[in-house]
């Protein structure tokens, strides 16, 4: 195996870009993946892995995850620690690092009936990746990113998701507004998660057929066009004094509510 010792390398500094530009990941269509979980959740869940980067030290200590990393990866180096550092988002760096091929991820022109998210100008990379997370956890069928969310591959939600993105189907759309009419004609039920007395309390929603629930942006929420194109509003309960809670966690409680009479 090769060893890089420079920073000054080519691969390392248009590695070191995708860490830290979303710009830079969008043009190129790869991102970069830190730590030797992370990266072989990568290999196994099918992503292609073009470049990995190993320590002499992260080759030992993480022997069975390097040797699986390495056996899919069109190619893989050796790094000296200094060019490790410039390449890590952590403090502690396990100085394990994969350059990726960013799969498609836009909307088939048919969902597969079942239960999916679609979040609408999500900001927060910790809200997204907790969502994604907890998405996968539950057995969302997928996830439907719309309008202006935060971008997938930043490493904070690579890392808040564990693993989540590559495992569960994720999807870009330009907006929700799009794709309404398609999915209401495929048999859905939209269901906009609203903070609003007229709405159906979500312990009390009928979520048995083919379902899309609806959760807004942090600060605003949903947009009121998708509020009205929705089929249904629907609302979670609170009898403390918080008026709203945040997207992770509205998301959390309304895809339990939904997916927990379907085990």
């Amino acid at each position: 195996m090769d060893v890089i010792t420079s920073r000054q390398n080519s691969s390392i500094r248009a590695a070191a870009k995708l860490n830290h530009s979303a710009a830079f990941r969008r043009q190129e269509g790869k991102f970069l993946l830190e730590g030797a979980r992370l990266c072989r959740d990568a290999v196994q869940s099918g992503v292609q892995v073009l470049t990995a980067y190993f320590t002499s030290d992260a080759m030992q200590k993480y022997r069975p995850y390097a040797d699986e990393i390495s056996a899919k990866a069109q190619q893989a180096f050796e790094i000296e620690p200094h060019v490790a550092q410039l390449l890590s988002d952590t403090k502690h760096s396990q100085g394990v690092f994969c350059v990726c091929q960013m799969p498609p991820k836009d909307p088939p022109a048919s969902l597969a009936h079942g239960h999916y998210l679609a979040l609408e100008n999500i900001q927060d990379p910790a809200n997204l990746g907790a969502v994604l997370r907890t998405g996968e956890a539950l057995g969302i069928d997928g996830v439907i990113l719309a309008g202006d969310c935060c971008d997938l591959y930043s490493p904070k939600i690579l890392r808040a998701s564990m693993g989540a993105v590559f495992r569960l189907p994720v999807y870009f759309a330009p907006a929700v507004l799009a794709l309404f009419s398609r999915w209401h004609e495929q048999g859905f039920i939209t269901w906009a998660a609203v903070p609003a007395q007229h709405a159906i309390p979500v312990t009390k929603a009928d979520f048995s057929g083919p379902s899309i629930l609806l959760v807004g942006n942090e600060g605003a929420g949903l947009s009121d066009d998708v509020i009205q194109q929705a089929s249904c509003c629907v609302t979670i309960p609170m009898r403390g004094r918080a008026e709203s809670l945040n997207a992770a966690a509205s998301a959390s409680i309304l895809m339990w509510e939904m997916l927990r009479g379907l085990a």
